[in-house]
């Protein structure tokens, strides 16, 4: 067997793999273990999508390749949806490409741009495919601290100039995993200035930007004047459509940027396969009662999780938008410990946030995706075990 290769060899190793094997420990002994860990929506992909992708599976013109940068009726919805939900006018064809899941794209998105040794600016917490994906094109992951008290954003200005000026690209996330913090258009067109000042690319990762409550609609990076020549913007059906296995997302924004990750993808992936387009497609241009609906059960969870935390003494205020709380570990326990502590004393799985980051020290994440029940025989669990936390 050759060694392996330094790219792979390099990537971070795997946070989880301990709780992993706590929790297949504790299923091998009969123990009902309840998981807050994964944000992978439990409800149903709605009835009229299904019945799309039913449909259109009959059609042997669906059975063949697809296109890779996907088909133009794709991009014309997803061009759509951006116009009826943002205001945002794309050209289909040249400023949108379908992705097999927007994490696809946000991993290959590097390899279109970075070169060995170039810089990309990283949250921190955050998704660990941004690292990733820098790592495996030969990147540097600069970090870039995202702190309570600057509501989880990047202090842009803290970025070293000699750093700033050898990256290539900077990944954003907002509504944000894991912290749930929300950005403005103000912070946005902070982010335009940056990148035309050190030539950045803004790569926006907007998987939650439906996933929302109380009214709030949390704003595109797009609607923000100049960030079409700064910056692309990826989204995805997973999370509002509850579509997390059908793995169909997009890119949009940058024509250069659209185009040239279309290009890489035609080397190393034959698309989306199309019957899953055209179960996009039903998703986002047809009724969005269900969308109101699966908000309205979040919404609901979200309430009785804040409720239930606010009893055992964590001070937690209801997130504006996705499925996760973010909260500081109590006063004794590191974030691994306290998700180990959890898993042994009462069966309950947490995230700890040192998977998201060296700055999620301190911090776990609560995902809503699970039924309420389930959520409520959970938080009762935790409440017996932990009684009153201090901090």
């Amino acid at each position: 067997m050759p060694q392996v290769a330094e790219r792979v060899s390099n990537l971070p190793p795997y946070l989880f793999a301990r709780i992993e094997k706590l929790i297949e420990e504790k299923r091998a002994k009969a123990v009902d273990v309840i998981s807050l860990g994964i944000g992978d929506p439990d409800q149903p992909t709605p009835e009229h999508i299904c019945a799309e992708a039913a449909r259109q599976l009959q059609n042997p013109a669906n059975h063949q390749y697809p296109s890779s940068a996907g088909m133009f009726a794709f991009r014309e919805a997803v061009a759509g949806w951006y116009a009826r939900r943002f205001g945002v006018m794309l050209e289909p064809k040249s400023e949108v490409v379908s992705l097999i899941g927007s994490k696809e794209g946000i991993a290959h998105i590097a390899w279109c741009f970075v070169n060995p040794g170039d810089v990309v600016l990283v949250p921190d917490p955050g998704y660990p495919v941004y690292a990733g994906g820098t790592i495996l094109a030969g990147g540097e992951p600069f970090t870039l601290p995202l702190l309570p008290e600057n509501g989880f954003l990047p202090r842009l200005e803290d970025v070293p100039t000699e750093v700033a000026r050898r990256a290539k690209i900077i990944f954003l996330n907002y509504p944000h995993n894991p912290t749930a913090a929300v950005a403005d258009r103000d912070f946005f067109r902070r982010v335009v200035a940056f990148a035309r000042e050190f030539d950045l690319l803004v790569c926006h990762d907007a998987a939650y930007v439906d996933i929302a409550y109380d009214g709030y609609r949390p704003p595109s990076f797009l609607e923000v004047p100049g960030a079409r020549e700064v910056g692309i913007e990826f989204g995805s059906v997973s999370k509002p459509y509850n579509m997390t296995g059908w793995r169909c997302g997009w890119a949009a924004g940058n024509r250069e940027a659209v185009e040239v990750l279309a290009r890489l993808k035609s080397n190393i992936d034959s698309g989306v396969f199309q019957v899953v387009q055209y179960a996009a497609m039903a998703g986002l241009t047809g009724p969005q009662d269900c969308l109101e609906r699966t908000n309205a059960l979040y919404r609901e969870r979200r309430d009785l999780a804040v409720a239930a935390l606010k009893e055992m003494g964590w001070r937690v205020e209801p997130p504006r938008a996705t499925f996760y709380l973010w909260l500081p570990v109590p006063a004794g326990f590191t974030a691994e410990s306290f998700a180990e502590a959890l898993i042994e004393q009462a069966g309950v799985v947490v995230t700890p946030g040192t998977g998201y980051g060296k700055y999620g020290a301190g911090f776990f994440r609560i995902s809503l995706t699970l039924p309420t029940e389930r959520l409520r025989e959970a938080l009762e669990r935790m409440k017996r075990t932990l009684g009153r936390v201090s901090f």
